[in-house]
């Protein structure tokens, strides 16, 4: 394993989104100082959905050396996406629904294990994805799960049960579209339930649509979503949480450097989970070792249903500190 930059303590930028995700984040800025010692911390706190990326810029032409992002992967995929292609390097700590991107790499959902990543951890060059030219990091893509963001982002209650009860209700309803995907000259026509460009393996809350995708191979993985009866769809919805998606039947991969993939209407998109209008032509690309980030010193290897168990476990661990107010 690569062993990625040793760590230097730097001044530091944190932003805050305080209405992601459903805790408490006013604890977050003393962890943070806690960590620092002497060094400068300027806190900012979101209250409009461009204050991310604006802070982020401000960040950068300022010469802050990290910047500190405590929200989910809306947040996370803002503030990364100004980040790209710099030297100011990227902490996480997941405060979302999601947390797809620091699930991805091995980030802990307790926010002082995630903090204390900017001295104990290290710092990796991760790849981020292109659609249309707009970045990504963990996932891209259309049919059913465009569907699911674009509900989940209108309800007014954050959550799991949130997004469960939006993709079952979708899934009822949602019928498969025709696609056709163009890679190294050949062009594949599909009519598909969704499809999924990723960066990252998963989705987020232990999803994972990609389980063998990487953040560092300078490629993007493809799945390709069929429909099939009520069991084999049933099937894939419990090896999407296992990490055994990519041996069902009704799934399509490739691994691609760029693509594009067309469709005869805009039926909508997302970036990141975030719901999006991409029109009726996509053009898939990536953008290698473009993002410093901070991860922890060992992940381990990811092996289906361990290393899903492993991380509901370290939810449920951070839950009950939450629970108990333990930092």
């Amino acid at each position: 394993m690569e062993r990625g930059e040793e760590i230097t303590l730097a001044p530091a930028m944190l932003i805050v989104n305080p209405v992601s995700g459903t805790r408490d984040k006013s604890a977050i800025p003393e962890i943070v100082r806690e960590i620092l010692g002497d060094l400068p911390l300027e806190v900012r706190f979101t209250a409009s959905p461009d204050d991310a990326s604006r802070f982020a810029g401000e960040a950068v032409r300022e010469g802050f050396g990290t910047v500190v992002t405590a929200g989910g992967d809306g947040t996370v995929s803002d503030v990364a996406s100004v980040l790209r292609g710099t030297s100011v390097s990227l902490s996480i700590i997941p405060c979302g629904s999601g947390n797809g991107l620091a699930r991805a790499l091995g980030i802990p959902p307790d926010f002082s294990a995630a903090a204390k990543l900017i001295k104990s951890g290290r710092i990796v060059a991760c790849d981020n994805g292109l659609v249309n030219g707009y970045p990504f990091f963990c996932t891209c893509g259309v049919g059913f799960d465009a569907e699911v963001s674009r509900r989940f982002a209108a309800e007014k209650r954050r959550g799991r049960l949130s997004y469960i009860k939006n993709a079952l209700l979708d899934y009822l309803r949602y019928s498969p579209q025709p696609y056709a995907i163009s890679v190294g000259g050949r062009v594949i026509t599909e009519t598909a339930f969704l499809i999924a460009v990723c960066n990252a393996s998963q989705y987020g809350n232990n999803a994972y649509i990609a389980p063998r995708a990487s953040l560092r191979d300078g490629l993007l993985d493809v799945t390709v979503v069929h429909t099939g009866s009520l069991i084999h769809t049933a099937l894939a919805g419990v090896e999407l949480f296992t990490g055994h998606l990519d041996r069902n039947t009704l799934i399509d991969t490739f691994r691609v450097s760029a693509a594009t993939i067309s469709r005869l209407k805009d039926g909508g998109a997302h970036i990141d989970g975030e719901p999006v209008s991409l029109g009726r032509r996509l053009e898939i690309g990536i953008e290698a070792a473009n993002l410093r980030v901070y991860v922890p010193s060992e992940v381990p290897e990811f092996k289906p249903i361990i290393s899903p168990l492993r991380s509901m476990a370290a939810d449920i661990v951070s839950d009950l500190r939450f629970m108990l107010g333990l930092k």
